[in-house]
């Protein structure tokens, strides 16, 4: 399976690791296939809190590759050596290992020990040991553990065998046996050359990580001019964290194969850049065939979080154009190269739909690559009796694709509740002998506005592939092979007519 990836870089000092003589170095690279349409971090969240299936992790549209460079004491010869603190969804089979002080150490077997501690496996291990129970009369049981499943121990204690309920009782153990661990481990059996400290680099994989980008637009009062606030919604569901962490976040269409399971220089806009470098934002450049964003300060990226990121600083007042635009008839891309000769196919849409355009220029203040992400637009309501500024009202949203600098942004916001349309077929009629088809259009267009308002009216030919208008009642533009479009004025609290008619051979 092919995907559109998205993916983040982190450099990591983290401490904390048993029997390393000194702090490692992280590096992470995660890889996003979240679709901006349906994937919600806060669903991930909910599934923790409430205790759902650990495995969920799996289920996040991404993953991470771990780079860590350590120092570790080997004895010379042949010996088992732990490496904690990795992530919980490691997946082992992706593990790399090299000895940079002495590359000819190998590893001669690898194991990944993910038995961390529970109560129901300490409760496992004690299995035929004795331990001492306080139950909730205050009367404590010693004894021999025998089972300690479906919510109650069996005990064997001098006076017989004992049932205790496991719900408000108290347990007693000794120390911790053996094989169980507090942290997932990866142990490798190693053997070396030379003893003492060596400094190793590993990678491997890991599930539970994943990015998207997120947009925040509000527009003036005229709909001319908006302020551009934008977002990386960052999640870590690993098992792992990464303090003080150097981000970086490459984006872009990267092809990957999916598991089956439930840095170049380029070009970048100097307006972009010197902002972002000014107030803190990410600074990009171009990597391989995608983008490269990098923030030049320090973040902590801790497990278990959500959390925002400014891509780049907000920018104010970017051009904007808004747009309505009539689609009302049937569109030719759904039926390929179908010839429909029916009278009735198809219906007819009342609703005139609202767009807002920009472009991702520098004279829009903008220039940077646009990683793919929702766009939220906003508009502050009427001002108070008082002169007080009104409230930020939300008017809509959409996705867009990764955009380049110099691209164009388009949004569909929703549907204008004051122009509407009512599209109607006047004529048609089809000859299969002559092997032609001609149909007339009239649409009508209504605006209950103080103001006259323009439309863009898009028609779809969707009969067939050969086609010619034979009338119209204006002019009209031609957008592709199977498009055509009428700018129309609808005059203020009136109405205003297009008419055409189109002929189709075969």
């Amino acid at each position: 399976m092919l995907t559109p990836t998205l993916a983040v870089t982190l450099l990591s000092s983290v401490g904390g690791f048993v029997g390393l003589a000194d702090q490692p170095t992280v590096s992470l690279t995660v890889y996003s296939s979240a679709d901006p349409r349906g994937f919600d971090p806060q669903q991930f969240a909910a599934q923790q809190r409430m205790g759902m299936d650990p495995s969920f992790a799996w289920q996040v549209p991404g993953f991470g590759i771990v780079r860590e460079t350590r120092t570790i004491t080997l004895k010379e010869g042949m010996s088992d050596v732990p490496f904690p603190d990795v992530a919980a969804f490691i997946d082992p089979t992706t593990v790399s290992f090299t000895d940079l002080t002495d590359p000819a150490t190998t590893v001669l077997e690898q194991n990944f020990q993910f038995d961390l501690v529970s109560a129901t496996k300490l409760y496992e291990r004690y299995l035929g040991q004795p331990i001492q129970l306080l139950p909730a009369d205050g009367t404590p049981v010693k004894g021999t553990l025998l089972s300690a499943t479906q919510g109650q121990f069996v005990m064997q204690t001098d006076a017989g065998v004992r049932v205790v309920p496991q719900e408000k009782t108290q347990v007693m153990l000794g120390e911790l046996p053996g094989g169980l661990l507090t942290k997932p481990t990866l142990v490798w059996k190693l053997h070396a050359k030379q003893g003492g400290d060596h400094t190793i680099r590993t990678s491997y994989q890991t599930a539970g990580m994943t990015w998207r980008a997120d947009y925040n637009l509000v527009l003036n009062a005229g709909d001319t001019a908006a302020n551009l606030t934008p977002w990386v919604t960052l999640m870590n569901v690993s098992g792992a964290s990464f303090a003080n962490a150097q981000l970086k976040l490459v984006a872009g269409d990267v092809q990957v194969i999916q598991p089956q399971r439930p840095m170049f220089k380029g070009a970048r806009g100097a307006v972009a850049e010197a902002m972002a470098m000014a107030d803190g934002g990410f600074t990009q450049e171009q990597l391989f065939e995608y983008h490269l964003y990098t923030l030049p300060r320090p973040t902590d990226v801790l497990a278990n979080t959500s959390q925002q990121l400014a891509l780049f600083p907000p920018v104010n007042d970017v051009a904007v154009k808004k747009e309505l635009v009539y689609a009302g008839g049937p569109n030719a891309g759904q039926f390929g190269g179908q010839l429909l000769t029916d009278r009735d196919f198809g219906g007819a849409d009342t609703k005139v739909g609202v767009w807002l355009s920009f472009k991702n220029d520098e004279a829009s203040k903008l220039g940077m690559p646009l990683p793919k992400g929702r766009v939220r637009v906003y508009k502050a309501g009427a001002a108070g009796p008082d002169g007080s500024a009104g409230s930020l009202e939300f008017v809509g949203e959409d996705v867009i694709d990764h955009t380049p600098r110099n691209g164009d942004v388009r949004l569909r916001l929703g549907n204008s509740f004051d122009v509407t349309a009512e599209r109607v077929q006047t004529d048609f009629s089809v000859d299969t002998g002559r092997k032609e088809m001609s149909e007339t259009i009239r649409i009508t267009l209504k605006n209950g506005r103080r103001n006259a308002e323009r439309v863009e009216v898009r028609e779809s030919l969707f009969r067939w592939t050969n086609w010619s208008v034979t009338k119209s009642s204006q002019e009209f533009r031609k957008i592709d092979s199977r498009t055509i479009a009428f700018d129309v004025e609808v005059p203020a609290e009136g109405s205003k007519t297009v008419e055409y008619s189109v002929r189709y051979t075969w």
